[in-house]
């Protein structure tokens, strides 16, 4: 079963309690969205301590710019778009790719698997990620909301402040770049024929 959007269920009073500078709202926000949060930010960053960093120096900008949100808003298309922004800073400051950490990957796809099979999907995965970080961030972004998020196009518009249009062509696009992209990894030959 798909999770709900992550921040529509907080309640508009709590919402209304942060706004007015309660810390005990703030955390039961945190605790609502940190998971989702953290999983955005992984999507962007592709290394697990990063991405926790990132996170809460977003929640701490969030914390910071309070005053400005909509309490009859959702919270996390608000707190996406800072998160975003971080996650981009983060790597417009590296000076090289870095290598794609698969902890969380590797734990959710080697549950109850055969070894043959568990190594099979952890270089599948490897594969993917290497590619994601192979495209334009804008691509990234958009595949990670749908395919790892599991966002609707509808909850994808809403975060990302565009039509609804506009999320299917990007998909389009991104899913198209995704796939140049894997296929232009030498490993990709070789995954091929391992499966044959």
């Amino acid at each position: 079963m798909k999770q709900p959007f992550a921040g529509e269920d907080i309640a508009k009073d709590v919402l209304a309690a942060w706004v007015g500078g309660s810390e005990r709202a703030f955390a039961v926000i945190v605790r609502a969205t940190m998971k989702r949060a953290y999983s955005v930010a992984l999507g962007f960053l592709g290394n697990a301590e990063d991405a926790r960093d990132v996170s809460q120096e977003a929640y701490v900008a969030a914390h910071a710019a309070r005053k400005r949100f909509d309490a009859e808003r959702p919270f996390f298309p608000w707190f996406y778009r800072i998160l975003r922004n971080r996650c981009l800073n983060a790597l417009e400051k590296r000076l090289r790719r870095p290598e794609v950490s698969l902890d969380a990957v590797a734990e959710r796809s080697d549950a109850g698997c055969d070894p043959a099979r568990a190594h099979e999907r952890r270089e599948t995965a490897a594969l993917v990620w290497k590619a994601l970080f192979a495209i334009a961030p804008e691509h990234r972004e958009i595949i990670v909301l749908r395919s790892f998020q599991e966002l609707s196009y509808r909850e994808i518009a809403r975060t990302l402040d565009i039509p609804d249009g506009t999320v299917m062509s990007r998909l389009f696009y991104a899913r198209q770049a995704l796939r140049e992209a894997i296929e232009a990894l030498p490993e990709a030959g070789a995954l091929k024929e391992d499966a044959s």
